[in-house]
């Protein structure tokens, strides 16, 4: 038991060291991408940080009641015009999977289950399960979805500074502070997060600790119950947890096992990039919704680390929660069927 607290100490100290220092140094999302590197850089060296579970499942209702409280009762004035953006979303998921699928095989010479399942844009987890149950290299799905996360959470934020030259909305402004958080607010917080995450586990929504939360928080904003959102230094918190767990995830891994996956995971990110920039700025075009908030709703990162970076970044974080609930909620439903028909399409009659 000393040893695990001893890793749980190691994770949380260098991601807080992590953020910290890319804070100082004013770099777009510092508290994730900071945790993040330290995190990762110690896994890769031979340390075993770790983070606890039940600790980022808690910063992942954080998060979830921060989503669900951009969720303004003006929302559902604009709301109905989403209905076309999910259907660009749906095409362009379709041509990336499609896409990197074959990128996959050919390229990084993946059987087809692994390939599948590693290029399918949904939860880590989810499609882990879903092509090891049909035969696939477990590792190599992890390694491919981690690494695909790592790198569009590095590339968008840093993207967005450079070319577009929209830099970071400091935490404190847009969430408010500790101090200033009543105990009725606290309550109504608490509330939704817990009654929220049980009603979603009971319901097998995916990702319950983001989802149930920030439905439960969104219903209450949307119906102007309540104002309340998690003060930013929860969030902070919460942004480094997360990234520190996504550093943990390459612990028992080499630098050289992590290179060796990178040349396939950065023509897969690149794809992805790419389909996902253009079906935006198309979509930005006809519609004449923001192609900033576009492009975060259509890059197939992590919900909870897209989600931050859109708040880091000022753009409309209901909209852009909502279509990456969305794109991974149809992937875990459509993944595995599409791929048994395929299958069965494929075999010689």
């Amino acid at each position: 038991m000393t040893r695990t607290y001893r890793h749980w100490a190691l994770g949380l100290g260098l991601g807080a060291l992590g953020g910290g220092l890319f804070a100082t140094l004013n770099l777009p999302l510092p508290w994730m991408l900071g945790a993040l590197s330290a995190t990762i850089s110690a896994s890769l060296s031979g340390w075993s940080p770790k983070v606890p579970q039940h600790l980022r499942t808690a910063m992942i209702a954080v998060l979830g009641l921060m989503l669900g409280s951009a969720f303004a009762p003006d929302l559902l004035d604009r709301i109905g015009r989403w209905a076309g953006s999910m259907a660009v979303l749906l095409a362009a998921m379709v041509v990336t999977t499609a896409l990197v699928v074959v990128y996959l095989r050919r390229v990084a010479g993946m059987d087809t289950v692994t390939a599948f399942f590693a290029g399918a844009p949904g939860g880590i987890n989810e499609m882990v399960l879903a092509g090891t149950e049909l035969g696939g290299d477990e590792r190599g799905i992890a390694l491919s979805h981690s690494l695909r996360i790592l790198l569009i959470v590095f590339t968008v934020p840093f993207g967005y500074r450079l070319i577009a030259h929209i830099h970071s909305v400091p935490m404190a402004q847009s969430m408010g502070r500790l101090m200033d958080l009543g105990l009725r607010d606290a309550l109504v917080l608490a509330g939704c997060a817990v009654i929220g995450a049980a009603l979603a586990r009971l319901a097998r929504l995916p990702a319950w600790p983001l989802t149930g939360p920030m439905i439960a928080s969104a219903g209450l904003h949307l119906a102007g119950l309540t104002l309340s959102r998690p003060p930013a230094e929860l969030v902070i918190l919460a942004q480094v947890v997360i990234g520190a767990s996504i550093g943990s995830r390459f612990r028992g891994l080499r630098w050289g096992e992590v290179a060796m996956m990178a040349r396939p995971a950065l023509g897969a990110t690149a794809i992805m990039l790419v389909i996902s920039a253009g079906a935006a700025a198309l979509l930005a075009l006809g519609s004449g919704l923001p192609f900033p908030a576009l492009l975060l709703a259509f890059v197939p990162g992590g919900i909870a680390e897209m989600c931050l970076v859109a708040l880091a970044l000022g753009q409309d974080v209901a909209f852009v929660s909502t279509h990456h609930v969305v794109r991974v909620v149809l992937v875990i439903m459509l993944a595995p069927l599409a791929f048994r028909l395929l299958a069965r399409k494929g075999r010689p009659s």
